[in-house]
Formats: C-alpha cells, structure tokens, sequence
C-alpha cells in the first residue's frame, strides 16, 4: 500500500502541474417554457426557439483541426422529465446523405451522436445516436473513453427528416436513462458529433485531437440545468415463449421422437431502487432468439473462449469486469477475466453413464432459476455492482435396458456472487477498484465430488495518470481459493491449466491428500498514450496453485510473462495515405521453474488510402519454445522456432460492394510445422435496407509432433505423437433485411468442415533435448498398424509380437451446418417480438474419404435439428 501512495502522490503534483491548454467550450440551455417540443423531426415548435443555436464543428477524421465538409448545429432543452436534443446537419448535396439502414446500435451510413457526462465525473458518459434513417444507438462509455458498450439499451424517443438544408435528428431523453446527482445546479460535460459518411468525415463540436489522451475528460459544458431531480426507473418486462423442436427420431429412444413442444414464461425488471443505485432482474430467463457460437476444432489442451451473447450479461458487462492483464500487445492472457458470465447457466458437467442405460433425455444448458444485478454510482465517483445468480440442480429422465425410467441429476444446486467496486480519485486522474467472487455448490450426491464445492477469488486494481494523463501505470493483484473434495482438488492439480504430475515440474508435486489451492496473479503496466508515439511495457504472472475457472476464466497457471508494444501514428493525411499505424511487440514466458517458455517479437502495420481502401500486413519470428502442457500432463516440450507472415486488404466500405481478402503463411524450422490460410469476404447492399455477405475461408496445417495420445510401457510412460496434416473449410453467410429501424430479419449461417489425417506415429524419447531429432523416434512398421476393423491402431512397443497399447484412429472429419433466423420487432419501445428458425446439423467420422465434396456431400444429407420459436415481451414503464 506504501508503493500506491507513492504512486498516487507523484501522480497528482504532475497532474496539477501539467494541465493541457485545451479550451472548454461552454453550451447554455435552458429549461422548457410553456409547452415541450413535439418529436417529429422538424424543429419547428416554438419551444426550440428559448435556446441558441451551438455550431463551429471542427474535424477530426481525416484532418485534425481542419474545417468540416458540412456545417452542424445543435440545441439541448430540458424539463423535469426529459432532455430534449436538436441537431441540424446541413449538406449542401441532401440527395448524397446516406441512409442505410441497420439494426439497433448498427452507426451505419449518416448519423450524429451526444456523449452525455451527467455524473461530471470526467470519466462515464451515456452516448446517444441517431442516423439519417432514424436508426437509433446507444453506448455507455467508461474509462474515460476506452471502453464503449453498446449493449446499454435505454428507452427513448428519436425522429429523423430529410429536407432541402440537409437533415434533422430530434431526440427525447428521458432522465430516467441518465444519472446524476441530486443537487439544485448541474455542470455537464458534453460532446457532440457528425458522421458524413460519403467522406468518412467527423467532426466534433469540442475539438478534441486524435492523439489526446483520453475522451470523456475532455469534453465540453453544458450549463444553465436546475431544479431537476434524479429519476428513478421501474421497467418490468414479463416474457411469454413458445417454442417446437423438429429432429430427426431415433428407434427405439423415447427422447428423440423427432417432435418437442414447449411453453415457458419468465420476467425481466429493471428498478430505480434510488437515484444511484438500479437493480435489475431476470427470474427463468430464455435467450431462445441468441445467435449460436462459431464452429470450431480444438486440438490443444487448453480450453477455448467464446464471447457472451445472452442480453442479461451483456448489458453493463464492463461494470463487473476484471482483467488480469490488459496488454496492448496482445497475448492469451488477455482473455483472463476474474468473471466470465458463460459459467452461469452452461452445459451440465456430468453425463449419466452407468452401465445400464440405454438412452437418456440430454439437456444442452442448466437453467438460470433467477439472477440480480444491483449497479451504482454516486456523487463522490464511487461506483459499484453486485451480480447473484442460481442455477437450479438438474436432473434428466433415462431409461434403462429394462426398459425402466428414472430421475439422474447431471448439475448440482449452485450460487454465483459477483462484486465490484471502483473510486474515482482527483476526477478520474487515479482508479482504485477492488473485486471478489464466490461460487458456492451443493454436493449432497458422491457423483459430483469432482466438483470444487466452494471457490472464491478477490482482486485489487489501480491506475494513476501522470502529466496530463498523457502517461499512466496501471497494477493489479488476485487471490484465488478453491476447496472440494480430495478428488476434485486432484483434478484441478492435475488439468491442463497446470499439469503438476509432470515428471520435470520441479515447483509443484501433486499431493492427492489435499482439500484446497490458493494462488495468485499479478500484473504492472507503464505506457504512454498520446502524441504520435505511444507504448506500453508491462509483466504478468500467474502462480501454480491460482484457479478462476468455477466463475472466471484461466487459459494457464505457472508462467510470468513480459511484453513490450510501441506505435508510430501517422495521424493526419500525407502523400496517398489518409492515416498509417506502425506498432512492434516484444514477449518473454518463463515458467515457475525459470524455463523460458517463448520469445518472439511482432511487427505490423495499418493503413488507409485516401481512396477509403485498407491495408495491414505484418509478421511474426519466435525462438524456440517450450509447452508445459502439449503432452498432457507429460514432461515439457520444446519446439524450434517459427516464422508468420500476413496480409489484409479491404475496399473502400461506403461502396455498395464491399470486398476484403486476407492472407497468411507460417512455418517452423527443422520443417516441423507448415500452415497457410486465404479468407475473402464480399458484401453487397442493393438498397438501404437490404445487405448481403459472405465470408468463405480454407486454412491448412500440417504439424510433425501433434500430441495423440498415451500409455504406459512397464515403469514408463510413452507419450505418441503424430504428424497431422489439417485442413478447414468455413464459410459466414448473412443476409439483413431492415424494413423499419424497429422491424427487422437477419440471417446468419455457416457451414464448417474440418479433416484431419494422422500419420509418422512416434513417440518421445527426450522432450527437452537440444537437438530437435533426438526429441523422438519414429515407430516402424513393426511396432504400429493399423487396424481397419477395430478402428484402432495396435502397438507393439517391444516388437515382441504382443500389443502394448490399442489406440483409438485419431483420424476426423468434423461437419456442422449452423443457422439462424430471427424477425425482430420492437412494436412499441422496449417491447419486442420475436420470430425465430434455429437449424443446427452435425456429423463426425474418421473416413479416409475425406475430399472437400465428399465431406460436403455427407454435410448435404446430414439431418439436424430445427427450432422454432415464438417468443413475446413487453416492457411496462411504471
């Protein structure tokens, strides 16, 4: 705590001493007069005329400082209820303002935008848009502008015209959506922004340069606001759903019969409990009408991460967000989070498996009985949020070989607790925050003493910003603790996150006696984030013992790792270039036992032409490396070095045709490993409402030492290895067809083929030798073969004549067709209807005949399982 104050004192005397010289331009409203303005887009009701008009926009994009194209101006009114905006965006061509048309928080074609900093915190905004075709957006804005979520959906009120000076927008906000302190006069800050999209031009009424550092603290005033009190919200939003499933029937299984009706119901609510604090709550949630996950093949031992796309997370996400390592430079450990929501409400971990079932009701998700989310901020910059979740125990149905039913739970009773908390010092100069977790269980059947019965995580962060915040240093520190059974405490020593049985981990041992675990993790970072250079150096680690994974999310455990990232900016236009971006990384792993692990450095750059075209290309050279993990609790390995390689190119977007292809190419030395990929994405848009796209891809990897599996010859255990040589076939497919800003269907689907045919079996002879040869040595024909109907390969690793070891054929051929389709309408603000078609088919086998039309001819005939589902809200303003 000593070094934070240094810190924080050091940081205040440079903040107090080094102010920019940015003027503040200052906007007077005023309160409404005898009657509030009409929301019909026009700007004609004698109310508007009480307030001045406020124009001089100056750009940003492309030319810093530079005088826009088109001419804005605006006026803000208010009551007791509402805040009510003008924007007046003249085009001397009105014919060329673009008005596609997208779907909530889409910012496509023409549009403005007012950032609102009500809290005058200097930090949080509310950001409110409107577009030509009177698309609406909305973002909540924190960190003074490094984060925006547009997941935040508010009600309120927007018209657009189009006339003969260009085109209006006329926005209702009531101050329910906002927050704000509770005093008799209020200072603002405010920023307001043009899009002139035929230009990709935009301008801001404070001017704000491209290279400031920071957003929200730079904004302008609004004043003359008095007499308003805080608003407090009360949404209830009840929800009815009916839902048929068609899939294929099975003989014989009562559970797939091909045909499955259902009818739920459930509630949201929202409650303004006081002026600061919101509670919002989801009692039996559905998110029937959520697009499915990306298709993907996972060959590492490391578990993948998907993003959260269920609305009740998503909205205000960055409230209860902690990252253990936030660096510019990129790197796996960015996706480290003390709380990831997918835990909540996921596929059961347990599977009915005893030897006696024949066929059992699978379910695909736990379901959420009820969660809570309470946030808050006051007038002292202290903000916080709570989230509390249950998920009921679940049980399936299973018959038996006798033809008998019986209840089998897969999923026990559990409770999630989420807290965070965060204080603004010196007007957001200096953040301290703090978080914890607590995921609690009850194990009251022997089956689920795999599980932790309890974890708990706490963390601490802070930030100072020096010199104007031009400069900043940013630390962070985690607690985790898990506990459980012998069992489960032994499986999380021996998974994949830290393999403590490794027979060369010279940190750890697995103890099976053991109860509990409690790690830690810790990070430093110092940059600089304006003028045309900035950079970022910093250090994270994370100790043996540390777990987040019953909540949170944890790639690996065992490493401290370094990085260092810089940026050249070319920041205004020059020669043929609208802007240009040069950045170099640096990275350093090493383990717990001081191996180092990986060193590579990165170097790319971005650009874009004055034509409106992109292009990026970089490269990236690693020496050799070293996976504690790869073999699977198995002694580390070590990998020669690799080179990558890369390109991207992309038309210019405003176009009705819009074209990007990307290109890639690695290799190791000792030709250990080979890949290549080609994407190429095309979208049209006939009209304003209607857009089109595909995005077609094929990738190919070929890798000599692929783990494949196992086993254990007398007092040893060998560990086989494979060359495997990949190739994945995928493909997006969107189709949106707007009919109004609240009236709307969207099509997404994707076809995924991936094979992969293995092949030189080997197995380890010295994993860490210095010499990439001596690392193995390959089975002859005498010790491998492979046997067609077993399925399996037998290995004979004495070449004694008796099989050592029967191994499934690691060979695949993933296929998987996803899709979904969903008419959306917002009949009334914050009331919706939707109209869902959810198809999903897969298949899975290891046949040599694995060419792209033969697997794309089995994909073809593959019969899948189609939803259909009808769900029904209503949002009840009270």
């Amino acid at each position: 705590m000593r070094v934070l104050a240094v810190i924080f004192f050091i940081g205040n005397v440079l903040y107090a001493t080094a102010q920019a010289d940015i003027p503040i331009r200052t906007y007077a409203t005023s309160h409404v007069g005898q009657s509030a303005p009409l929301i019909d887009g026009q700007l004609d009701d004698p109310a508007w005329n009480e307030v001045d008009w406020a124009g001089e926009f100056v750009q940003r994009q492309p030319v810093d400082g530079a005088e826009p194209s088109q001419e804005t101006q605006f006026k803000i009114l208010y009551d007791e209820k509402y805040l009510y905006v003008g924007i007046r965006a003249f085009d001397t061509e009105p014919d060329k303002v673009v008005r596609r048309m997208s779907r909530r928080d889409g910012f496509e074609g023409d549009f403005v935008e007012i950032n609102i900093d009500s809290y005058a915190d200097k930090r949080t905004a509310f950001s409110f848009s409107a577009s030509a075709s009177g698309v609406k957006g909305e973002e909540y804005i924190s960190n003074n502008g490094d984060n925006w979520d547009s997941t935040w959906d508010p009600i309120w009120y927007l018209k657009t015209s189009l006339d003969d000076l260009g085109w209006i927008a006329e926005f209702k906000i009531p101050l329910s959506q906002l927050r704000f302190a509770d005093k008799e006069s209020h200072t603002w800050g405010i920023q307001v922004m043009r899009m002139l999209f035929r230009e990709q031009e935009r301008s801001y009424w404070q001017p704000i340069p491209q290279a400031a550092p920071g957003w929200v603290h730079l904004f302008g005033e609004m004043d003359g606001i008095n007499g308003i009190k805080p608003q407090k919200q009360l949404e209830i939003q009840p929800y009815l759903l009916a839902k048929a499933e068609r899939s294929p029937e099975e003989e014989g299984n009562p559970y797939a019969t091909g045909r499955e009706a259902d009818l739920d119901v459930g509630i949201d609510a929202k409650i303004g409990i006081t002026s600061d604090i919101t509670l919002d709550l989801t009692i039996n949630p559905d998110f029937g009408q959520v697009e499915a996950d990306p298709s993907r093949v996972n060959l590492s031992a490391f578990q993948l991460f998907f993003q959260e796309r269920r609305p009740f997370f998503l909205e205000g996400n960055n409230t209860l967000n902690f990252r253990l390592t936030q660096s510019q430079a990129g790197g796996p450990f960015n996706n480290d989070n003390m709380f990831y929501s997918r835990r909540i409400g996921g596929r059961p971990s347990y599977y009915p498996n005893a030897e006696d079932i024949a066929y059992v009701d699978d379910i695909n998700n736990t379901r959420i009985l009820g969660a809570a989310k309470l946030t808050g901020k006051n007038k002292n910059g202290f903000s916080w949020g709570v989230l509390e979740s249950v998920t009921r125990k679940e049980k399936v149905e299973v018959t038996d070989t006798m033809g008998n039913t019986r209840m089998e739970a897969v999923e026990p009773l559990t409770n999630y607790v989420v807290g965070r908390v965060q204080q603004d010092i010196n007007q957001g100069n200096a953040l301290i925050g703090a978080m914890v977790t607590a995921t609690n269980r009850n194990l009251n059947e022997n089956r689920f003493g795999y599980l932790h019965e309890e974890a708990y995580s706490a963390g601490i962060d802070f930030t100072q910003n020096f010199i104007d915040r031009n400069y900043y240093i940013t630390l962070n520190g985690v607690f985790s603790n898990v506990q459980g059974s012998t069992e489960s405490i032994y499986n999380t020593q021996t998974s994949s996150e830290r393999f403590f049985q490794r027979p060369d981990n010279r940190t750890k041992e697995v103890d099976s006696t053991r109860t509990s675990l409690t790690g830690t993790s810790g990070s430093v970072a110092f940059g600089k984030r304006n003028g045309k250079l900035v950079f970022q150096s910093g250090a994270t680690m994370r100790s043996p013992e540390f777990e987040l994974n019953d909540v949170g999310f944890l790639v690996q455990s065992d490493y401290i790792s370094q990085w260092s990232w810089a940026q050249y900016r070319f920041l205004q236009p020059f020669s043929i270039f609208r802007w240009m971006r040069i950045n170099g990384n640096q990275y350093l792993t090493w383990d717990f036992d001081g191996v180092n692990q990986y060193r590579a450095a990165n170097f790319n750059m971005h650009m874009q032409f004055n034509n409106l075209w992109f292009l990026g290309l970089g490269s990236t050279f690693s020496g050799q490396s070293v996976s504690n993990a790869d073999l699977r609790g198995g002694p580390s390995i070590r990998y020669p070095g690799a080179r990558e390689f890369w390109i991207y190119i992309s038309s210019n977007d405003n176009k009705k045709l819009y074209v990007d292809i990307n290109l890639w190419i690695a290799y190791g030395n000792h030709e250990n490993y080979y890949g290549k990929g080609f994407d190429f994405g095309i979208r049209y848009q006939p009209t304003d409402a209607l857009r089109v796209s595909v995005s077609p891809g094929v990738s190919f990897n070929s890798d000599e030492l692929q783990y494949v599996s196992s086993y254990s010859s007398g007092a040893t255990d060998e560990y086989v290895l494979g060359r495997i040589d990949q190739v994945t076939y995928s493909a997006s497919l969107r189709a949106n067809y707007i009919i109004t800003p609240n009236l709307s269907i969207e099509f997404w689907g994707q076809p995924f083929i991936s094979s992969g045919e293995y092949s030189n079996f080997k197995r380890v002879m010295d994993a860490n030798a210095s010499e990439f040869n001596s690392r193995y040595i390959p089975y002859d024909d005498q010790q491998i073969a492979h046997q067609q109907e077993l399925d399996a390969y037998l290995i004979d690793h004495n070449r004694d004549g008796v099989t050592d070891y029967e191994m499934d054929d690691p060979n695949f051929n993933f296929m998987q067709f996803r899709s979904n389709c969903v008419l959306r309408w917002e009949y009334v603000p914050g009331s919706t209807l939707f109209l869902v078609w959810t198809s999903n088919a897969s298949e899975f086998h290891n046949s040599r005949e694995n060419s792209f039309r033969e697997l794309s001819g089995d994909l073809n005939q593959t019969q899948g399982s189609n939803i259909f589902l009808l769900k029904y809200t209503y949002r009840f303003i009270l």
